[in-house]
């Protein structure tokens, strides 16, 4: 059965909108399994399982004010256009006051958001999760690989700025690098092993004067929740403590993405999941909307 292709109880306009979600089909510097570009129209189209109410915030959604804007127009862009492309899209969002709810595509989308907050001089703490660590500087000689997200993000706003959680692949020298840094990264075995409040409490620390946007590598999660992304690893983190980290800095997140669902590898499991923590982000948010 198909369904509209618009994120269920997204009704309103964009003007009426507070909430802006935007698809960027993008997966054009993929490595393993490509068909991230997939992800939007599956993502929508899991989103009308759900009822409106959400039982864990008793908010239900139809009573929100949320725009689902489509798809940027991307198709077969190189990296610049693309980037170029999302960023201004975010920057009117953000002129016009509203919050940005990306669905990718692959992560190389994020970096242009966090560039738009940039220009608009907002004071951010970004908290990343991805199985994978993406500070190589360049890679296949391209330096806005999707294996470059986090190293691009910290360019912009300062690694102090950047919280990795869920790591746990990348190469020696990342690792190094990351270190020499002072990049703070929390793989998934001391997560398991010490509780994910361990870890938030941690960014609580370093991002307490900061507003917070959250960019969700669904490879973060383990594979075997989450079978349908492009680089599958395993060892990953639960679902729950995606929700743990979303409830915890809920007052303070001021946009989210969610990347690297790879429909093609899958029944649906991992748009499912995207698609309700997509919810849970936005119904959080609403909570502490004046």
């Amino acid at each position: 059965m198909n369904f509209p292709n618009y994120f269920s109880d997204a009704e309103a306009s964009f003007n009426e909108g507070d909430y802006v979600i935007f698809g960027v089909p993008y997966d054009k510097t993929g490595s393993f399994r490509r068909g991230t570009k997939k992800a939007p129209y599956s993502i929508r189209q899991a989103s009308w399982n759900f009822e409106s109410y959400d039982l864990l915030t008793e908010v239900d959604l139809k009573n929100l004010n949320i725009h689902d804007y489509g798809d940027l127009d991307i198709n077969n862009d190189e990296s610049s256009v693309m980037r170029q492309k999302v960023e201004e899209f975010v920057l009117r969002i953000l002129d016009n006051k509203k919050i940005p709810i990306s669905i990718g595509g692959e992560h190389t989308i994020t970096v242009p958001i966090i560039n738009a907050y940039k220009k608009k001089n907002k004071n951010i703490g970004v908290i990343v999760f991805d199985a994978h660590l993406d500070f190589k500087d360049t890679y296949e000689n391209n330096p806005h690989s999707h294996a470059c997200v986090v190293r691009r993000i910290s360019d912009i706003i300062g690694v102090d700025n950047v919280v990795v959680l869920g790591v746990r692949s990348g190469t020696k020298d990342e690792f190094e690098e990351g270190q020499k840094s002072g990049l703070l990264h929390l793989n998934s075995f001391d997560i398991k092993r010490n509780g994910i409040e361990w870890a938030l409490n941690q960014v609580s620390k370093k991002f307490k004067d900061k507003d917070i946007y959250i960019t969700l590598d669904i490879d973060s999660i383990d594979p075997s929740f989450a079978p349908g992304t492009s680089t599958p690893e395993p060892f990953g983190l639960e679902p729950f403590d995606i929700l743990s980290c979303i409830k915890k800095f809920s007052s303070k997140l001021i946009g989210s993405d969610i990347v690297e669902v790879c429909p093609p590898y899958d029944k649906g499991e991992t748009a499912i999941l995207a698609a309700r923590i997509l919810r849970y982000i936005i119904a959080e948010i609403s909570l502490n909307k004046t």
